[in-house]
This record gives structure tokens, C-alpha cells and sequence, in this order.
């Protein structure tokens, strides 16, 4: 079941829509920033990153990106709680902030029902599973069948990330192996982890490992989708490979601090739709596997709320710690 599938309509606002406040009427009057949760390369900047500039455009102000990693996406986040929400400061964020509440034992420093407003989710994808070009397999029943033989690592974009859960589920929990998780700070340096081989595998959303595995320098062995991507025509789902309750996704969302007007989340909602209703803004995610999402703040509200209980249970299920 895709993102879009999930989606369902609210009959009433939640998570701190509350009353429609309306917008000064010349908003946005200074630049707007964008705090993303996680460090440059990964799928969460990237997708910002090839909106920001013309949602600047459409929004009639600078729109710039602070990156502020740390924590499995906690830090990020914690600042964009204690924002002040006058629309000026907003929250791009991956999976991990459904995650972490969670994972994190009620340390990850946020609520993600009452902390935040979710405006829209802008991309999703599937995670998959890839190892380096070295390694000596070529499909997913072949990585099993090393896993009983040999000492293994994967990389993970970090702990409480929907590929680190993703590889849990499977490989601890399926399979029993006592393949070792090395978390690392971000998309970027996980898939470089698997490409250098300096982990033979690697859990990833489907952007990080893409173009090494369009060269040939990583295998990618199963993808979390419901049904396989055009863009990775050869790689089976998990649902193919035998695992049919594996159907993640990882996604990109924006937030807004609890108490901002709906104004101006409708807004911002708006802008965002409309760019990623422009054909050369779908090729631009395309080409990075990159799925756009979009809907209304409604829609995002519901989908959010029901990833929070979702990744709740999958940590539960999982045993899953943070690290």
C-alpha cells in the first residue's frame, strides 16, 4: 500500500490545527527557514533542497535550509518545537520523527502529536536492501544463506530510521541472525558506507544507494514497495522475496510548530503542491527516486498520526534500541 493509499480524510482537525488564526495578510515578509532534521545528501535534504528554491519563488521570500543533524533526527526537531510559530521557521523531517518517540523511550525531546502541525508530506520511498559490488551474492536468498556463514554489518542512515527498522524486522527478527547494525549520521554516509565496503550491506532508502546501483557499484536485493519501481525494474519486492508484511516507506515532511495559523500552513501547503505538480519538478525527483506525495494538511495530519502508531509497534515488535 502506497503513501497516497494510506491517506485518509479527517472529519475533524487534529494535531494542533486547533483554531483557523488567520494570516497577516502580507505574509511571508522575511525569509523562511527550513530546519532539516538530518545532514546534506540524504533523501530529506535532497528533497527540499530541489523545492527551495522555487517555493521561494511562490512564496515571494528566500526559503533557506539549515541542516541540523544529530540524534537520529532529535535535534532538529527539538529546535523546531521551541520555535516560535509565526511561519518562519518550519520542519523537514524523514520517517525518523515517528520513529523516535518511540525508540527513544520518551527521551526524543518532542511530541510529534502535540508539538507539531504536519503540512505536507512531499516525497516518499521504499527502503531497500544493497551490498557492496564485492560481495559474493546475487540475490536476497543468496545474502541469507551468507549471513549463517560469515560475520556481517549494514550501514543505516541511523538508529530509529525506517531502513534501520526495516533490516531489524528481517534480519533479527526473520531470520535470526546476529547481523551487526552500524548506525551512521545520515542517508549520505550510510550509503557511502556500503559503496566503499566498509559495511558489506546496507539499509537505505531507495535514493541513497540508487545511482551507485545504476553503476554497478552496489547490488540492491529487495525493495520495501508494495510493487516494484520503474526506475529498478529488476529488483523484487519483499513481498516477491517471501516477507509480505515488509511494505516501508521512507518520507519527507514538512511541519510547523504547534500554534502556527492554519493560514499560513495552508499556505505553505499551497506552494508546495503546486510545485510538485510541475512535470519538471517530478523528473527532477524522479531521477532520485523520488516519489511526490502531496495533499492536503488534513490528509497529512491523519497519515502522520497513523505513522506514529504504526513505527510504534514495528519498535516494540522489533525490541529495536536506539545507539
Amino acid at each position: 500500500m502506497t503513501i497516497k493509499q494510506k491517506l485518509i480524510p479527517l472529519l475533524v482537525l487534529a494535531c494542533g490545527l486547533g483554531v483557523a488564526h488567520a494570516a497577516p495578510g502580507d505574509y511571508p515578509v522575511k525569509p523562511i527557514k527550513m530546519i532539516i532534521s538530518f545532514p546534506p545528501g540524504g533523501p530529506t535534504d535532497s528533497s527540499i533542497r530541489i523545492i527551495a528554491e522555487k517555493l521561494g519563488e511562490l512564496m515571494k521570500q528566500a526559503v533557506f535550509i539549515d541542516n541540523k543533524a544529530g540524534a537520529g533526527g532529535n535535534v532538529g526537531t527539538q529546535l523546531a518545537a521551541r520555535a516560535e510559530p509565526d511561519g518562519y521557521t518550519f520542519l523537514a523531517s524523514s520517517s525518523a520523527f515517528a520513529v523516535n518517540p518511540s525508540m527513544y523511550a520518551g527521551k526524543a525531546g518532542y511530541d510529534p502529536i502535540k508539538d507539531f502541525i504536519p503540512v505536507i508530506t512531499v516525497t516518499t520511498q521504499p527502503n531497500v536492501i544493497s551490498v557492496n559490488e564485492k560481495v559474493p551474492v546475487k540475490t536476497f536468498a543468496e545474502l541469507k544463506e551468507l549471513a549463517k556463514t560469515g560475520k556481517l554489518s549494514f550501514s543505516s542512515p541511523g538508529s530509529g530510521t525506517t531502513p534501520h527498522l526495516t533490516c531489524e524486522n528481517i534480519f533479527h527478527v526473520n531470520w535470526k541472525s546476529d547481523i551487526v547494525h552500524i548506525p551512521y549520521k545520515g542517508a549520505g554516509p550510510a550509503s557511502l558506507a556500503v559503496v566503499s565496503g566498509e559495511t558489506p550491506v546496507a539499509c537505505t532508502a531507495a535514493f541513497g544507494v540508487f545511482q551507485f546501483h545504476k553503476q554497478g557499484r552496489v547490488k540492491i536485493l529487495g525493495i520495501s514497495s508494495d510493487k516494484r519501481l520503474p526506475s529498478l525494474p529488476d529488483v523484487p519486492t519483499f513481498a516477491e522475496l517471501g516477507y509480505p508484511d515488509i511494505n516501508d516507506y521512507t518520507w519527507t515532511t514538512i511541519f510547523a510548530p504547534a500554534g502556527t495559523p492554519a493560514a499560513i500552513v495552508e499556505k505553505m501547503n499551497h506552494a508546495v503542491n503546486q510545485i510538485l505538480a510541475m512535470p519538471e519538478y517530478k523528473e527532477k525527483l524522479d531521477k532520485g527516486g523520488l516519489i511526490p506525495v502531496g495533499g492536503t494538511p488534513q490528509e497529512t495530519v491523519a497519515y502522520i498520526a497513523s505513522e506514529v502508531k504504526r513505527w510504534s509497534q514495528v519498535v516494540k515488535m522489533t525490541g529495536a534500541k536506539a545507539e
